[in-house]
């Protein structure tokens, strides 16, 4: 139930500490709050991230272009730590005034090039290296359209849903309710169009894809917020088997390892800065 005492304030003011588990890195102004470049690795494509699902979307198609033998797409990939306030860092600020991650600096070119906000980081790597984006007109606008559609629909699963439903400090009935409706129209959405559809795009695997999955996929997967059996998300049939059939991929699982801190040791990678980290 929603809480009937509030009434908002003519004018609000921020309260450090109010908002549960982020609180702590959450303020309502920008701007960096302390001097720490970003280090640069050996490759011109240096990751600054973290494997939450909006970070492994890069990794997963980075690990994608090097398993089609695209050299250029070698890269480190160095620990964001957003509970410590990393992000909050004059370096990263520079690559993304957002300070959110992932972000991207691209020292091919010259100046190196900053890339933020993950589905164009998806989209400047894909064009850049001519791969996973469909060739003809109709496959791109697809490809595209399902791009953006999960640029839109995720906050409200994670800013919304999953924040409600796992991290609030307490549990309304209201905020629960209005966003597991709306999750559950966009699996069903997803559902109905796949039924018809190997992948987003059609019959070809793309950014479309590896945007969607860390998110859809991993919340049938019961993989964010162990909301699984709350949504009913076995219903989601077309859903389960496209999310399956990615998570079986090479490299998918080499690239949801990298940055990842927690859970099974097996499954992390805190840095990756050569292919032969994921052997150690």
């Amino acid at each position: 139930m929603s809480d009937p005492s509030y009434t908002p304030p003519k004018v609000w003011t921020w309260e450090p500490g109010n908002g549960g588990r982020f609180a702590s890195i959450n303020r309502p102004i920008a701007g960096p709050t302390h001097d720490k470049p970003l280090p640069v690795g050996k490759h011109p494509l240096q990751l600054h991230s973290l494997a939450t699902p909006n970070g492994v979307k890069v990794t997963i198609l980075l690990e994608e272009l090097l398993a089609l033998g695209i050299a250029g797409a070698e890269y480190d990939a160095w620990l964001i730590d957003i509970m410590e306030g990393d992000q909050f860092g004059s370096g990263f600020v520079e690559a993304n005034p957002n300070s959110k991650i992932p972000a991207l600096m691209d020292h091919s070119v010259t100046p190196p090039q900053r890339v933020f906000e993950s589905g164009s980081i998806l989209m400047y790597l894909a064009e850049k290296f001519n791969a996973f984006i469909p060739d003809t007109p109709a496959g791109r606008a697809e490809c595209f359209s399902w791009l953006f559609w999960q640029m839109g629909s995720a906050p409200i699963l994670g800013g919304g849903f999953g924040h409600f439903y796992a991290y609030a400090p307490e549990n309304y009935e209201y905020p629960i309710n209005r966003y597991t409706m709306e999750v559950k129209r966009q699996l069903d959405v997803l559902d109905r169009h796949l039924a018809n559809n190997t992948y987003l795009s059609g019959d070809e695997y793309s950014i479309a894809d590896i945007a969607t999955f860390p998110w859809y996929g991993w919340l049938v997967q019961n993989k964010v917020y162990e909301a699984a059996e709350f949504i009913d998300a076995q219903s989601y049939t077309h859903v389960l088997r496209w999310a399956n059939a990615i998570a079986d991929r090479p490299a998918v699982k080499r690239g949801m390892k990298v940055n990842r801190t927690w859970g099974e040791p097996k499954d992390q990678l805190r840095e990756r800065h050569d292919a032969s980290d994921f052997d150690q």
